[in-house]
């Protein structure tokens, strides 16, 4: 009877690691309704002054709510841009009034389209490493996230 409970035991503790090891793998943070998956950026140039921030975001709750705001600790300006065509050429703007999450949908924030943008870098960081950063929403308040740097060029796919 004692073995059957060691390996009972074991084995509970196991599971409990593998679904603890699932979890830090799937690298997402909740905030009420939202669930920010996966925050991470790309390795930029040492010599470049900016840097960019992508992420899923889903919204599981009834109501809209707005990414209004970001912070990073890499960057003393940090903004919430999007790429927008102006004839021939794409370009960045500013969101100054942020980003709607629809309620029961997901935004994604991803190279060439929405992102939040990381401006007067002093120090790049490494492919490899992470950052610090929060996003602040309208409704559901602050939030402080860990962005995982990949190597230059990686998109979303590569993330997981």
């Amino acid at each position: 009877m004692k073995l059957f409970k060691e390996i009972a035991f074991a084995s509970a503790l196991s599971l409990a690691a593998l679904f603890t090891l699932g979890d830090a793998q799937a690298h997402e943070v909740k905030l009420g309704d939202l669930v920010i998956h996966h925050p991470w950026s790309r390795q930029s140039p040492m010599a470049a002054s900016v840097a960019a921030g992508f992420m899923t975001i889903t919204n599981t709750g009834k109501e809209d709510d707005r990414l209004v705001k970001a912070t990073s600790e890499i960057a003393p300006v940090t903004q919430i841009h999007d790429m927008k065509m102006e004839g021939d050429v794409m370009k960045m703007v500013e969101l100054p009034d942020g980003i709607v999450i629809p309620a029961g949908g997901t935004v994604k924030l991803k190279p060439k389209s929405l992102h939040i943008m990381f401006m007067d870098v002093k120090q790049q960081p490494a492919e490899g490493t992470s950052f610090t950063g929060t996003l602040t929403f309208e409704k559901a308040g602050t939030v402080t996230v860990d962005y995982e740097v990949a190597a230059p060029g990686a998109d979303m796919g590569d993330m997981h």
